[in-house]
């Protein structure tokens, strides 16, 4: 396909105002177009996502070595999560989202929503500390940082429910209404940052929604401190009306909300104000197919707490009956011993 520089500028003056290390399309966006093989020359996420799946691949590797099953639905999630990334960041869909806000705005939900999902799914945190080297000596220092970082202040804040919604808001509302978009779509290096914050902070938001790996909202016991399922299920309801109100606004906005995407691209026949209208049309619905996933894992999760619950009890049972219930056995008898004195 076809493909050009775009020209060197320090302003924004519209699409293709791009340093000379980015490439854009030359050719109208076709679905084989879109979807072909086309990194930029310095593909920053497609080489960080790269390593990221060479190295959990090493952690599955490591724990086959010892003896240790990986289950292995954990690492078809991760794969799907990094080919998320791929699909959108080393493929023509890069290119042409600096030209189309309809394509940069599919490219901004699968980062920012769909592969973390996918990739919290795959519970990387508990891969790593099952995978790295365990000990009091320098052998097991990583560990001990890792297990040091979950339990920290700073990260605790970071996770918490009211921080992770307004940052996962704020990556909707807090670019687009302001000009930080146009800033950061002006450079090569602000481009890069947004795609990374999309990815980083949906992670964080998912991270602690989804709960299957060691966080600081989990306890010493795995116990979930600040939120069970059903306040999960109780922090994405929260978060759905303000992402579908921003799809509304941008759909029936009459003016350009952002400027980089103010001059339409010569011969493609694409009128910017309408490509805006696609572009909210995929932000107000996109949120359905992640919602749908995490809401299936959630409801699998209290499908598996509840079956250890009764394995618990059964083993409680078989070692002499259950201490709960002969304690409130207990408990009715004082009552009745009680009401038979008064009377």
């Amino acid at each position: 396909m076809p493909w050009q520089a775009s020209v060197p500028t320090s302003a924004v003056v519209g699409p293709g105002a791009m340093t000379d290390q980015m490439w854009m399309p030359s050719l109208p966006p076709t679905l084989e177009r879109v979807l072909a093989w086309h990194p930029q020359p310095i593909p920053v996420l497609p080489l960080i996502f790269l390593v990221l799946f060479l190295a959990y691949g090493s952690g599955v590797i490591v724990l086959h070595h010892r003896g240790i099953h990986w289950p292995l639905n954990r690492s078809i999630f991760w794969l799907a999560g990094v080919a998320c990334v791929l699909m959108v960041t080393a493929t023509a869909v890069d290119g042409y989202g600096m030209d189309l806000f309809s394509v940069h705005m599919i490219q901004h939900m699968v980062l920012n929503m769909l592969a973390p999902v996918f990739l919290v799914l795959g519970a990387p945190v508990t891969l790593l500390l099952y995978a790295l080297p365990v000990g009091s000596g320098r052998r097991g220092r990583i560990r001990r940082g890792l297990l040091w970082l979950l339990h920290t202040r700073g990260l605790a804040i970071l996770m918490h429910p009211a921080v992770t919604f307004v940052l996962f808001i704020m990556s909707l509302y807090g670019l687009y209404f302001t000009p930080a978009f146009d800033y950061l779509m002006g450079t090569w290096w602000g481009h890069n940052l947004m795609l990374l914050l999309f990815l980083l902070i949906g992670f964080i938001y998912f991270w602690g929604v989804l709960g299957v790996d060691p966080s600081p909202r989990t306890s010493r016991g795995g116990h979930r401190m600040l939120s069970d399922p059903m306040m999960s299920v109780l922090e994405l309801a929260v978060t759905a009306p303000f992402h579908a109100f921003f799809g509304v606004v941008v759909m029936m906005s009459t003016t350009l909300l952002v400027g980089f995407y103010s001059m339409p691209v010569q011969g493609w026949q694409v009128s910017p104000l309408a490509d805006q209208v696609t572009g909210g049309g995929i932000a107000w619905s996109f949120m359905e197919l992640p919602t749908l996933l995490v809401l299936i894992a959630l409801v699998m999760r209290w499908q598996k707490s509840d079956e250890r619950r009764t394995r618990a009890m059964e083993r409680r049972q078989l070692r002499g009956g259950d201490t709960e219930l002969v304690a409130y056995n207990a408990y009715l008898q004082t009552l009745d011993h009680a009401d038979r004195t008064q009377h």
